[in-house]
Protein backbone atom coordinates (compact mmCIF):
# COMPACT_ATOMS: atom_id res chain seq x y z
CA UNK A 1 0.00 0.00 0.00
CA UNK A 2 1.36 3.50 -0.93
CA UNK A 3 0.76 7.10 0.96
CA UNK A 4 1.57 9.94 -0.86
CA UNK A 5 2.21 13.47 0.59
CA UNK A 6 2.61 16.46 -2.51
CA UNK A 7 4.22 19.33 -1.75
CA UNK A 8 5.17 18.34 2.18
CA UNK A 9 7.55 20.95 2.84
CA UNK A 10 9.64 23.49 1.03
CA UNK A 11 13.44 24.09 1.35
CA UNK A 12 14.72 27.11 0.98
CA UNK A 13 18.36 26.24 1.85
CA UNK A 14 21.68 27.65 -0.28
CA UNK A 15 24.75 25.16 -1.57
CA UNK A 16 28.04 25.56 -2.51
CA UNK A 17 29.14 24.60 -6.04
CA UNK A 18 32.48 25.27 -7.46
CA UNK A 19 31.26 26.73 -10.24
CA UNK A 20 28.43 28.87 -9.50
CA UNK A 21 29.58 29.43 -6.07
CA UNK A 22 26.88 29.95 -3.35
CA UNK A 23 23.58 29.20 -5.03
CA UNK A 24 20.00 29.65 -3.65
CA UNK A 25 17.51 27.19 -4.05
CA UNK A 26 13.61 26.23 -3.58
CA UNK A 27 12.90 22.44 -3.72
CA UNK A 28 8.94 21.26 -3.62
CA UNK A 29 9.15 17.84 -1.45
CA UNK A 30 6.99 15.08 -2.32
CA UNK A 31 7.07 11.79 -0.26
CA UNK A 32 5.45 8.34 -0.98
CA UNK A 33 5.63 5.67 1.54
CA UNK A 34 5.03 2.41 1.24
CA UNK A 35 4.06 -0.39 3.91
CA UNK A 36 1.85 -2.54 5.74
CA UNK A 37 -1.70 -1.27 7.26
CA UNK A 38 -0.91 -0.56 11.06
CA UNK A 39 -3.45 -1.18 13.60
CA UNK A 40 -5.77 2.23 12.30
CA UNK A 41 -5.93 0.78 8.39
CA UNK A 42 -3.07 3.39 8.31
CA UNK A 43 0.51 3.43 6.43
CA UNK A 44 0.94 6.63 8.53
CA UNK A 45 -1.36 8.82 10.09
CA UNK A 46 -1.12 12.25 7.59
CA UNK A 47 -0.64 14.23 11.26
CA UNK A 48 2.53 12.20 12.28
CA UNK A 49 3.60 12.46 8.61
CA UNK A 50 3.70 16.71 9.20
CA UNK A 51 4.82 16.22 12.46
CA UNK A 52 7.62 14.11 12.28
CA UNK A 53 8.57 13.61 8.75
CA UNK A 54 8.33 17.20 7.96
CA UNK A 55 9.74 18.87 11.26
CA UNK A 56 12.76 16.48 10.54
CA UNK A 57 13.17 17.94 6.80
CA UNK A 58 12.78 21.13 8.23
CA UNK A 59 15.12 21.48 11.44
CA UNK A 60 17.95 19.29 9.32
CA UNK A 61 17.83 20.90 6.14
CA UNK A 62 15.72 23.38 5.54
CA UNK A 63 17.31 27.08 5.89
CA UNK A 64 21.09 25.66 6.17
CA UNK A 65 23.86 25.79 3.92
CA UNK A 66 24.62 22.97 1.91
CA UNK A 67 27.81 21.37 1.85
CA UNK A 68 29.19 19.00 -0.89
CA UNK A 69 31.77 16.88 1.87
CA UNK A 70 33.56 15.34 -0.49
CA UNK A 71 34.74 17.97 -3.12
CA UNK A 72 38.12 18.47 -3.60
CA UNK A 73 37.00 22.36 -2.84
CA UNK A 74 35.87 22.02 0.27
CA UNK A 75 37.38 22.22 3.51
CA UNK A 76 36.01 22.20 6.64
CA UNK A 77 37.65 22.41 9.68
CA UNK A 78 36.29 23.38 13.80
CA UNK A 79 37.65 26.31 15.47
CA UNK A 80 35.42 26.50 18.78
CA UNK A 81 32.81 24.55 20.42
CA UNK A 82 29.77 24.57 18.69
CA UNK A 83 31.16 26.39 15.50
CA UNK A 84 32.78 25.22 12.05
CA UNK A 85 34.67 27.08 9.51
CA UNK A 86 33.71 25.92 5.86
CA UNK A 87 36.12 27.05 2.88
CA UNK A 88 35.19 26.59 -0.99
CA UNK A 89 38.29 27.10 -2.62
CA UNK A 90 37.98 28.64 -6.43
CA UNK A 91 41.10 30.35 -7.92
CA UNK A 92 40.50 34.27 -7.06
CA UNK A 93 36.85 33.50 -5.83
CA UNK A 94 36.95 31.75 -2.92
CA UNK A 95 33.61 31.56 -0.22
CA UNK A 96 34.93 31.27 3.64
CA UNK A 97 32.37 30.84 6.46
CA UNK A 98 32.56 30.38 10.24
CA UNK A 99 28.87 30.03 11.44
CA UNK A 100 27.07 27.76 13.94
CA UNK A 101 27.51 24.38 13.28
CA UNK A 102 23.69 24.48 12.89
CA UNK A 103 23.70 26.65 10.19
CA UNK A 104 25.03 23.90 7.84
CA UNK A 105 24.02 20.41 6.26
CA UNK A 106 26.77 18.35 5.37
CA UNK A 107 26.24 16.00 2.84
CA UNK A 108 28.46 12.74 1.43
CA UNK A 109 28.88 13.61 -1.55
CA UNK A 110 30.94 15.44 -4.37
CA UNK A 111 28.15 18.17 -5.25
CA UNK A 112 25.30 18.59 -4.29
CA UNK A 113 22.34 17.89 -6.93
CA UNK A 114 18.75 16.69 -6.22
CA UNK A 115 19.76 13.27 -6.01
CA UNK A 116 22.55 13.74 -3.32
CA UNK A 117 20.17 15.64 -1.23
CA UNK A 118 17.20 13.33 -1.89
CA UNK A 119 19.72 10.76 -0.88
CA UNK A 120 20.44 12.71 2.46
CA UNK A 121 16.89 13.13 3.49
CA UNK A 122 16.06 9.49 2.62
CA UNK A 123 18.95 8.33 5.38
CA UNK A 124 17.83 10.75 7.55
CA UNK A 125 14.01 9.64 7.46
CA UNK A 126 14.25 5.98 7.21
CA UNK A 127 15.69 5.35 10.95
CA UNK A 128 12.72 7.17 12.59
CA UNK A 129 9.70 5.89 10.53
CA UNK A 130 7.41 2.90 12.11
CA UNK A 131 8.37 -0.79 11.57
CA UNK A 132 5.40 -1.11 9.01
CA UNK A 133 6.62 1.56 6.71
CA UNK A 134 8.89 -0.63 4.39
CA UNK A 135 10.12 1.66 1.36
CA UNK A 136 10.50 5.54 0.93
CA UNK A 137 10.78 7.63 -2.15
CA UNK A 138 11.17 11.44 -2.16
CA UNK A 139 11.20 13.46 -5.03
CA UNK A 140 12.84 17.31 -5.37
CA UNK A 141 11.56 19.00 -7.75
CA UNK A 142 11.85 22.85 -8.26
CA UNK A 143 9.07 25.29 -9.07
CA UNK A 144 7.59 25.87 -12.73
CA UNK A 145 8.04 29.69 -13.08
CA UNK A 146 6.16 30.83 -15.94
CA UNK A 147 8.92 33.90 -16.76
CA UNK A 148 11.96 34.92 -14.76
CA UNK A 149 13.45 33.76 -11.86
CA UNK A 150 16.91 33.84 -10.08
CA UNK A 151 18.72 32.50 -7.54
CA UNK A 152 19.70 34.45 -4.51
CA UNK A 153 21.19 33.92 -0.65
CA UNK A 154 21.51 36.26 1.78
CA UNK A 155 20.78 35.86 6.41
CA UNK A 156 18.58 38.20 8.58
CA UNK A 157 20.32 38.79 11.49
CA UNK A 158 16.96 40.28 13.26
CA UNK A 159 14.96 37.09 12.68
CA UNK A 160 13.90 34.69 15.82
CA UNK A 161 13.73 31.70 13.48
CA UNK A 162 16.42 30.44 11.36
CA UNK A 163 16.13 32.56 8.84
CA UNK A 164 18.91 34.42 10.48
CA UNK A 165 21.87 31.99 9.16
CA UNK A 166 23.66 34.22 6.60
CA UNK A 167 23.98 31.52 4.25
CA UNK A 168 20.47 30.20 2.98
CA UNK A 169 18.67 31.29 -0.10
CA UNK A 170 15.60 30.71 -2.34
CA UNK A 171 14.70 30.47 -6.30
CA UNK A 172 12.79 32.95 -6.97
CA UNK A 173 10.19 34.03 -9.69
CA UNK A 174 9.92 37.81 -10.25
CA UNK A 175 7.11 39.53 -11.96
CA UNK A 176 7.47 42.99 -13.66
CA UNK A 177 4.22 45.23 -14.49
CA UNK A 178 4.92 48.16 -16.09
CA UNK A 179 1.52 50.61 -16.98
CA UNK A 180 -0.72 47.24 -16.11
CA UNK A 181 1.58 44.56 -18.27
CA UNK A 182 4.03 41.98 -17.75
CA UNK A 183 7.57 43.18 -18.91
CA UNK A 184 9.45 40.25 -19.59
CA UNK A 185 11.91 42.35 -20.73
CA UNK A 186 12.87 44.12 -17.62
CA UNK A 187 12.03 40.87 -15.51
CA UNK A 188 14.92 39.00 -17.76
CA UNK A 189 17.47 41.81 -17.19
CA UNK A 190 17.23 41.78 -13.67
CA UNK A 191 16.76 38.26 -13.29
CA UNK A 192 20.65 38.50 -14.74
CA UNK A 193 21.45 40.73 -12.48
CA UNK A 194 20.84 38.56 -9.16
CA UNK A 195 21.85 35.54 -10.64
CA UNK A 196 23.69 33.49 -8.31
CA UNK A 197 23.89 36.59 -6.28
CA UNK A 198 24.42 37.34 -2.23
CA UNK A 199 22.50 40.17 -1.18
CA UNK A 200 23.74 41.83 1.99
CA UNK A 201 22.89 44.56 4.49
CA UNK A 202 25.94 47.54 4.37
CA UNK A 203 25.73 47.46 8.42
CA UNK A 204 26.95 44.14 8.03
CA UNK A 205 29.94 44.99 6.33
CA UNK A 206 33.37 44.45 7.92
CA UNK A 207 37.09 44.39 7.05
CA UNK A 208 37.89 40.90 5.11
CA UNK A 209 40.60 40.98 7.96
CA UNK A 210 38.24 41.15 11.11
CA UNK A 211 37.08 38.12 10.35
CA UNK A 212 37.93 34.76 12.53
CA UNK A 213 38.33 32.70 9.40
CA UNK A 214 40.46 29.26 8.44
CA UNK A 215 43.96 30.09 7.31
CA UNK A 216 42.57 28.95 3.53
CA UNK A 217 41.26 32.61 3.85
CA UNK A 218 44.42 33.91 4.62
CA UNK A 219 45.12 35.15 0.86
CA UNK A 220 42.02 37.14 0.35
CA UNK A 221 41.32 40.90 0.90
CA UNK A 222 39.37 43.75 0.70
CA UNK A 223 40.31 44.14 -3.10
CA UNK A 224 38.94 40.90 -3.89
CA UNK A 225 36.23 40.29 -1.03
CA UNK A 226 33.44 41.10 0.92
CA UNK A 227 32.90 40.48 4.31
CA UNK A 228 30.32 40.51 6.57
CA UNK A 229 29.39 39.53 10.07
CA UNK A 230 26.59 39.87 12.50
CA UNK A 231 25.24 38.03 15.79
CA UNK A 232 22.09 37.01 16.09
CA UNK A 233 20.25 34.63 18.51
CA UNK A 234 22.11 31.48 17.65
CA UNK A 235 25.63 33.18 17.31
CA UNK A 236 27.70 34.83 15.78
CA UNK A 237 28.22 34.30 12.02
CA UNK A 238 30.92 35.62 9.20
CA UNK A 239 31.15 35.03 5.98
CA UNK A 240 33.90 36.26 3.11
CA UNK A 241 32.75 36.02 -0.74
CA UNK A 242 34.09 37.47 -3.70
CA UNK A 243 32.98 40.98 -4.43
CA UNK A 244 31.67 39.76 -8.17
CA UNK A 245 29.05 37.85 -6.27
CA UNK A 246 27.66 40.28 -4.02
CA UNK A 247 25.20 43.40 -4.34
CA UNK A 248 24.97 45.43 -1.19
CA UNK A 249 21.64 47.30 0.14
CA UNK A 250 21.23 49.67 2.83
CA UNK A 251 18.10 48.33 4.87
CA UNK A 252 17.72 44.54 5.71
CA UNK A 253 17.33 41.88 3.05
CA UNK A 254 13.91 40.76 3.76
CA UNK A 255 11.89 40.37 0.97
CA UNK A 256 9.76 43.72 1.45
CA UNK A 257 12.20 45.70 1.71
CA UNK A 258 13.87 43.90 -1.22
CA UNK A 259 10.59 44.22 -3.16
CA UNK A 260 11.07 48.06 -2.54
CA UNK A 261 14.62 47.90 -3.45
CA UNK A 262 13.92 45.83 -6.86
CA UNK A 263 10.93 48.96 -7.43
CA UNK A 264 13.79 51.55 -6.95
CA UNK A 265 16.03 49.98 -9.59
CA UNK A 266 13.67 49.49 -12.03
CA UNK A 267 11.98 52.71 -11.64
CA UNK A 268 14.98 54.63 -12.37
CA UNK A 269 14.88 52.92 -16.31
CA UNK A 270 10.67 54.55 -16.47
CA UNK A 271 9.52 57.45 -18.09
CA UNK A 272 8.04 59.54 -15.53
CA UNK A 273 4.39 58.47 -16.92
CA UNK A 274 5.18 55.50 -16.35
CA UNK A 275 3.88 52.85 -13.21
CA UNK A 276 5.29 49.91 -11.83
CA UNK A 277 4.13 46.91 -9.51
CA UNK A 278 6.91 44.41 -8.69
CA UNK A 279 6.03 40.68 -7.31
CA UNK A 280 8.91 39.62 -5.29
CA UNK A 281 8.59 36.41 -4.24
CA UNK A 282 10.74 34.17 -1.74
CA UNK A 283 10.75 31.50 -2.65
CA UNK A 284 7.31 29.31 -3.38
CA UNK A 285 4.20 30.73 -3.42
CA UNK A 286 5.11 33.69 -0.89
CA UNK A 287 6.63 37.15 -1.14
CA UNK A 288 5.95 40.65 -1.33
CA UNK A 289 4.68 43.57 -3.55
CA UNK A 290 6.28 47.37 -3.92
CA UNK A 291 4.38 50.08 -6.35
CA UNK A 292 5.97 53.29 -7.76
CA UNK A 293 3.02 55.12 -9.37
CA UNK A 294 3.81 58.25 -12.69
CA UNK A 295 5.78 61.36 -11.53
CA UNK A 296 6.62 59.46 -7.87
Amino acid sequence: MNLFVKALTVIDASYLCSKRGMVGESWILDIVLTGQLNEMSMVLDFGKVKSQIKCLVDQLVDHRLLVPLHSPMINVSDVALGYRCVDLIRENRSIHLNCPEESYCFIEAKEITTDTVTDHISKLLMGVLPDNVEGLTITLRSEQIDGAFYHYSHGLKKHDGNCQRIAHGHRSAIELIVNGQRDALREEQFARRWEDIYIASLEDKVCVKQLALSSHASCIDDESHYGFSYVAPQGKFELAIPKSEVEIIESDTTIELLANYIADEVHKSLDSNQSLSVVAYEGVGKGATAHRYPDE
